[in-house]
């Protein structure tokens, strides 16, 4: 069996990050294209241009146009290698009087992420909904491209989940910055759906999705790339069993201080993969008898037949969660994710599927249990682009305290090694 090769594992530092700046709440993402990478999290922004050997602190609150009730939080950074189109989605508050807020999608076209280089688009939960008008707010926005399109989820609360958009944009629209020939989905009970859906990574010919739903079996949407194509859904049964929650506070995990339940952000949260005629999911399962801890239940299916074909689940005397999917350009399908729990504080992992069975190494430890606030919601995993072999990964861990400024986000690449 092959191992993991880290041929960079880099801590940001405070300079990186913009000193005390990083949030407790971390959840990063990062993307890379020859030497530009660029690492985004919940309340920072870091770009390098030699690779991730140095790093200038990007400020999201001053960086864009102020909109709505200015920058808060979710960020999401990708970057299309087939185009060499850079995409940024960030999230904004309500603004004055409970307006609603916005998610914002910057397009960078020139190969680059440097600052001045992005064009934006604002997205409004009424742009969706003449119902949305008031009291409503978008939230826990994602993207992922296809061949032709991109691709971007976000839920919308009003008090409590009302629906989840689905929308794609022609890659050709944005590439010319012309006007968004938009088409979306809101998927509701009408759908069978309670919660967000995931996006694939690695899709060219088909989209597909997952909805966060707790039983068995599990439901999935395909969307073609053709251009006019309708959405269609398909319920797939898991042989293992295992059952879920999307509720936050079912999932615990206590570290070894004996009081930090460091999964109390926790619910099923997929993420997926598609390269060939497989599309994967990975989700976060509750303990059995046999598994003591929150693990990760794995998917794998044919897309022809919509049958299981393996079910390579992770799990241990400690709890697995977070899982970031993302195939390589040969379908090897590498993972960014975290361990932690009764003997271990939270680490952070990459690795990748060999034969169905997961090849992991440690990144980075964390000293410290997240007292006082909870672990984030994802972290990231993509290709290292142009080379399309290699991966990069954001991670991060707690050091010497457990306040965001002692959050460290940790820049990976690796490789299948030998």
């Amino acid at each position: 069996m092959s191992s993991v090769q880290l041929l960079q594992n880099v801590t940001l530092d405070d300079l990186a990050t913009g000193a005390d700046t990083t949030s407790a709440t971390n959840e990063p993402t990062v993307a890379r294209f020859l030497d530009h990478v660029l690492m985004t999290g919940n309340t920072f922004a870091s770009h390098s241009v030699d690779g991730g050997a140095s790093w200038t602190h990007l400020d999201p609150f001053t960086e864009f146009p102020h909109a709505a009730g200015g920058f808060c939080c979710d960020q999401i950074v990708i970057h299309h290698r087939g185009r060499n189109l850079w995409f940024r989605v960030l999230q904004y508050d309500t603004g004055p009087g409970g307006a609603p807020n916005i998610v914002r999608l910057a397009v960078s076209t020139n190969g680059t992420p440097a600052p001045g280089s992005w064009t934006t688009y604002d997205f409004a939960p009424q742009d969706f909904d003449s119902a949305w008008q008031t009291g409503t707010q978008l939230d826990r926005p994602d993207i992922a491209t296809s061949s032709r399109h991109l691709f971007m989820t976000m839920n919308v609360f009003r008090e409590n989940w009302l629906a989840t958009v689905v929308m794609r944009i022609p890659l050709a629209d944005l590439e010319a910055h012309a006007a968004l020939n938009l088409e979306y989905y809101t998927l509701d009970a009408n759908f069978g759906q309670r919660s967000s859906v995931c996006l694939t990574h690695g899709a060219t010919t088909d989209m597909y999705m997952m909805g966060a739903e707790v039983g068995n079996p599990v439901r999935i949407f395909r969307w073609p790339d053709a251009p006019g194509s309708a959405m269609s859904q398909f319920d797939i049964s898991t042989t293992l069993p295992w059952t879920g929650s999307l509720r936050q506070g079912d999932y615990i995990s206590i570290c070894p201080n004996g009081a930090t339940n460091w999964l109390r952000k926790q619910h099923s949260r997929p993420a997926g993969w598609v390269t060939g005629n497989r599309v994967g999911f990975m989700w976060n399962a509750l303990p059995n008898a046999t598994r003591p801890q929150p693990w990760i239940k794995t998917l794998i299916a044919d897309t022809t037949t919509m049958t299981v074909v393996a079910e390579p689940d992770l799990w241990s005397d400690i709890a697995w969660a977070y899982p970031a999917p993302c195939p390589n350009v040969n379908g090897v399908v590498g993972v960014s994710l975290f361990v932690g729990g009764v003997t271990l504080n939270p680490r952070h992992a990459v690795g990748f599927l060999d034969n169905n069975q997961w090849v992991l190494v440690a990144t980075a430890d964390s000293n410290e249990a997240p007292r006082g606030f909870p672990w984030g919601d994802y972290v990231s995993c993509a290709t290292n682009d142009p080379d399309g072999t290699q991966w990069v990964a954001s991670g991060y861990s707690l050091q010497g305290g457990f306040g965001g400024r002692f959050v460290e986000p940790q820049y990976v690449r690796f490789a299948i090694g030998p």
